[in-house]
């Protein structure tokens, strides 16, 4: 994700005018292998899926001030547990936000993501979540750093 978004900031100081909206709307296959810890009574297995990912970009830039907000979210995104065979759905939904001044500070960055992966039967269901933001204040101070992340089995 990082090499996208430096990518896509290269992208637009290389080539645009003072103000530039930058808008993307795209969806792609992706195979995502994830370990599933209380699948299989708890023993855990591996469940690859397979589906594509809704990607939605909207990135601003204006004089020195550059803003972003990406959206990520599976769509049809599905799999067969390597042990047990059962079928599981993944869902959710993550989105990525920054601002900044062109020349570095200040800086916000704004990361929530939420991903399920569902599971046949009970007990079987990962749940994956992490709210996190970082502000750097014009000096360069970082003023708020906050990452709260779970993942559990329901």
């Amino acid at each position: 994700m990082k090499n996208l978004l430096m990518t896509l900031v290269a992208l637009l100081f290389l080539g645009l005018p003072t103000y530039a909206a930058v808008d993307a709307n795209m969806s792609f296959p992706v195979t995502i292998a994830v370990f599933i810890p209380c699948a299989v009574g708890g023993a855990g297995e591996v469940v690859t899926l397979n589906g594509n990912l809704h990607v939605l970009i909207s990135t601003t830039v204006n004089g020195n001030h550059i803003s972003s907000d990406m959206h990520f979210q599976p769509q049809g995104l599905s799999g067969v547990g390597s042990v047990s065979g059962n079928k599981y759905q993944a869902t959710g939904i993550t989105r990525f936000s920054f601002e900044a001044d062109v020349v570095g500070f200040p800086f916000t960055e704004t990361l929530v993501n939420n991903f399920k992966i569902i599971g046949q039967g009970p007990g079987n269901n990962f749940l994956v979540h992490e709210n996190f933001h970082l502000t750097v204040n014009a000096d360069g101070t970082v003023t708020a750093n906050i990452d709260n992340f779970s993942a559990e089995c329901k």
